[in-house]
């Protein structure tokens, strides 16, 4: 079975490629450092400096292998990608709640970029499936746990644009 491509913005692939690179060169080190300073302080059985030390570099490495899995499998969109006669992943969408009259911004990102705090929403959440392929002035429903949703889609934009 073919792994699933994580769809990744430009801006997701640098941040994932920054961060996989202190965990490799800066992380790594300071661990290394930490598990060092403790082995030398005797019995192992009983540190908890060791034991918290090797911890961490399990969770860094878990880390690193979870970033290198997911650029392994990315597929970048790029600006020049973006169409903004439609929504597709890549693009800053303006929609109106028409329950509650409010105007809402997003990006809509592949999942692994999804962020809901920060107003990136993943085209496989409900939403964001809602909306891929969505023109500007079209009515699309929402079905959630919670009913169902009408968003107006006021405008469409490259997420870069401002």
């Amino acid at each position: 079975m073919d792994e699933k491509k994580n769809i990744l913005t430009y801006e997701g692939l640098k941040k994932y490629e920054d961060e996989l690179h202190d965990l490799k060169v800066n992380k790594r080190q300071e661990v290394a450092q930490k598990i060092k300073e403790a082995r030398e302080q005797g019995d192992l059985s009983e540190n908890a400096e060791y034991d918290a030390a090797k911890d961490e570099q399990r969770d860094i490495e878990a880390r690193i292998e979870a970033l290198e899995k997911i650029l392994k499998n990315a597929e970048v969109v790029t600006d020049e990608d973006v169409d903004t006669n439609k929504i597709s992943i890549g693009c800053k969408v303006k929609i109106r709640d028409l329950e509650f009259n409010e105007d809402l911004e997003y990006k809509i990102v592949g999942s692994s970029e999804a962020n809901s705090l920060k107003g990136k929403i993943s085209n496989e959440s409900p939403v964001g499936k809602a909306l891929i392929g969505a023109k500007k002035g079209e009515t699309v429903s929402v079905e959630t746990q919670a009913g169902v949703f009408k968003y107006e889609v006021l405008g469409i934009e490259r997420s870069s644009d401002n």
